[in-house]
């Protein structure tokens, strides 16, 4: 049996503000197995990032809050460790990847020296040796004329090739779990395809585990092993990849699969948008939170919030609907 990596269970994230009190987690519970790929996919706003910052701790606090929870990473809680040794566990251990790279990366310091901090402070590497990891690891990446361009700025490098900084800098120390959270959004389709296949490519050489953030489910077809869908700061879904886009088990999950364009599709064929919004996360549900927008609700559906329970082998659903038949479960 593939033992877990990092196990999540109950975690809590809320947001103190003037306006009260933002419930942007619920009590949720997941884990990640060595060396796969788990894509959570959802709405902006349901709580992918917020969860994933939660579990490094980065969080500000005020006005966040992670009001319980744990998360075990190789035996400790990552939840439970002080700063310093957080410090100690972001970059070497575990590292992220964030969305846009330009506010990421220091724009008045070169590549390099942004490359070699972390080598130095993580790996005990002298000067003379992280700068040649450094290009190593650009030329890992895809950047070409690597040796000269690390003593570039940010400012010299396209979007694309920012991101692919970023990812560089992300594996320079071998992390064994990297979270990238929705790095290709602000990217065109065609550059969005190389780095999906870069770092899937990457991920094989190194055998990390990655966790996937993203809104689209389009992009995760091809290189996750494992989905999880969340609405509201729940998850609602948990699937292997093939089984959720051949046999969704949610409302949520069928409606977001008919919003996807494809290409064996009619001309004429029209996306579907899901009616209504997303809920007010300054409310906590009554009820489950997607009934509102569900065309498969029910009356219970508006009175208690369904939990998570298993469908089929590796494969759960939290809906009170069995929405291949439309009756209640």
């Amino acid at each position: 049996m593939t033992s877990a990596l990092l196990q999540v269970t109950d975690l809590q994230t809320r947001f103190h503000t003037p306006e009260g009190i933002v419930h942007a987690v619920n009590g949720i519970s997941f884990h990640i197995n060595e060396g796969e790929t788990v894509a959570i996919v959802g709405e902006s706003g349901c709580g992918k990032s917020v969860s994933m910052m939660s579990l490094l701790k980065l969080i500000p606090t005020p006005p966040g809050e992670i009001s319980s929870g744990t998360a075990i990473y190789r035996g400790t809680d990552l939840l439970q460790k002080s700063e310093r040794e957080m410090e100690d566990i972001r970059g070497k251990d575990i590292a992220m990847i964030f969305q846009d790279p330009m506010t990421s990366l220091n724009p008045v310091l070169t590549l390099g020296r942004q490359l070699t901090e972390s080598m130095r402070e993580h790996l005990g590497f002298t000067k003379e040796q992280a700068e040649e990891r450094a290009v190593q690891m650009l030329e890992q990446v895809g950047i070409p004329d690597a040796r000269r361009r690390i003593n570039e700025y940010p400012h010299q490098f396209s979007g694309g090739m920012r991101q692919r900084v970023m990812i560089a800098m992300a594996l320079s120390c071998a992390p064994s779990l990297l979270i990238a959270d929705e790095p290709t959004t602000a990217l065109d389709v065609t550059i969005q395809a190389q780095i999906v296949e870069l770092v899937a490519r990457i991920r094989e050489s190194l055998h990390m585990a990655i966790i996937w953030i993203t809104h689209d489910l389009g992009v995760v077809a091809g290189m996750a092993d494992r989905v999880i869908v969340m609405y509201a700061g729940f998850i609602v879904e948990e699937a292997d990849v093939n089984d959720l886009y051949d046999s969704p088990g949610h409302p949520y999950t069928l409606a977001l699969l008919a919003a996807l364009p494809r290409i064996d599709r009619r001309r004429d064929h029209h996306l579907k948008s899901i009616a209504g919004s997303p809920p007010n996360l300054l409310v906590a549900p009554h009820g489950c939170p997607f009934a509102p927008r569900c065309e498969f609700v029910i009356e219970k559906c508006r009175q208690e919030n369904p939990p998570l329970i298993q469908i089929e082998k590796n494969h759960s659903s939290a809906c009170w609907v069995d929405v291949k038949t439309g009756a209640p479960r």
